[in-house]
């Protein structure tokens, strides 16, 4: 059952959205040669807890990590480690944080140093593909709405959308109904209702769509082995035009 939030609960989202954005932003600032993907994690998980919040992935399902940090080929789920950042890679932190009873979850791709052409245009078509989406989170329209936008903007651009993993419904747990694909037929789906919190998040390849999972059970990477980009963030289906929670501004 999808849940809708009350005036209150919104208002916690926010703030659990606020500190999930405020973690992004940190890792961001970390993405340079030489940082291990393990400081990144440490470095997240004492801000998170420094707020009185928890990580919402460590120990979700297993998952060692409280950010979920993926290099090049990884599109998500990599778990920080040893390895260090090299001059060019591009970097895929994913974070959430559980404060008050309700979860924040956002994500984004950071260059580390220079990076290719290939890989800036990569990013920035991952990125612009949410506000392509979004564009159609509004009251009476469906969830494949969104999925369709993001779609026709990722294919557009040269690139192809994940098809295994999808957005989600966001609130008291991490995940909730909906499910929130990055492809899709529009007009299909739940349809959008004020209260509703959803993440949505293209994950895109710059080469085909498919992945495949590591023996680690976690780390996902595209199939032929292209660059891969991830960017999200918590919204609310509002009367009119829909909020962005994860934001790192009060």
């Amino acid at each position: 059952m999808i849940s809708l939030k009350s005036p209150r609960e919104i208002e916690l989202m926010r703030r659990a959205g606020r500190l999930t954005a405020q973690a992004r932003a940190l890792a961001g600032s970390m993405v340079r040669p030489g940082v291990t993907t393990h400081e990144i994690d440490t470095a997240v998980r004492k801000f998170i807890e420094s707020h009185g919040a928890k990580p919402s992935f460590l120990g979700y399902s297993g998952f060692p990590g409280s950010a979920c940090i993926s290099i090049n080929e990884q599109v998500i789920h990599g778990i920080p480690g040893p390895r260090k950042l090299k001059e060019g890679d591009i970097v895929s932190v994913d974070v959430g944080a559980y404060l008050n009873g309700f979860h924040g979850d956002c994500a984004a791709t950071f260059a580390c140093g220079q990076v290719s052409d290939e890989a800036m245009h990569l990013i920035r078509v991952t990125e612009q593909s949410f506000w392509e989406g979004i564009r159609f989170a509004r009251p009476g329209n469906r969830v494949y709405d969104i999925s369709h936008a993001v779609q026709q903007y990722v294919e557009a651009n040269g690139c192809s959308v994940v098809r295994d993993f999808v957005g989600h419904g966001v609130g008291a747990k991490l995940h909730e109904p909906p499910e929130v694909p990055n492809f899709g037929p529009a007009g299909h789906g739940a349809r959008l209702m004020p209260g509703m919190t959803i993440a949505v998040e293209p994950m895109v390849n710059a080469g085909d769509w498919r992945v495949k999972v590591l023996k680690d059970g976690w780390t996902t990477v595209s199939a032929d082995g292209s660059l891969t980009a991830h960017y999200e963030n918590t919204i609310l289906i509002t009367d009119g035009e829909p909020e962005v929670l994860t934001v790192a501004e009060d």
